[in-house]
């Protein structure tokens, strides 16, 4: 399988995906405007997709995000088949991404040193 191909199956995974979790998913414990697909590895034969998905929350939402989307993995594969026009769609493995919350943990701490020590005078 040519490197190419791989990479526009891991384009298009990510696309369908994000469509399915945002549209078609009626779980309660899901919140669209917080989950995010950050990145999706296809392996050489198209046989399984490695998706990392960052969450915006505190643990307990982050693990119940995760469970939800697990129970859905059957459905999500179906989807994904059916838009993707294969006969058989890659086998899922979500995994949670903290990338974009460390990131932002980054991003304050570089706000408080540009901002300076605060003196008692203050």
């Amino acid at each position: 399988m040519s490197k190419r191909r791989q990479d526009r199956m891991s384009i298009e995974i990510k696309k369908i995906m994000a469509r399915i979790i945002q549209e078609e998913i009626k779980d309660p414990r899901i919140d669209f405007t917080t989950v995010s697909i950050t990145r999706v590895d296809v392996s050489s034969d198209i046989s399984h997709a490695r998706v990392n998905i960052s969450v915006l929350g505190d643990d307990d939402k982050q693990e119940q995000t995760m469970q939800a989307l697990q129970k859905a993995k059957g459905y999500i594969r179906t989807e994904l088949a059916k838009s993707l026009k294969v006969r058989y769609a890659p086998e899922l493995e979500f995994r949670l991404d903290r990338s974009i919350e460390h990131g932002i943990h980054i991003a304050s701490l570089l706000d408080e040193l540009k901002e300076g020590p605060k003196t008692k005078d203050e």
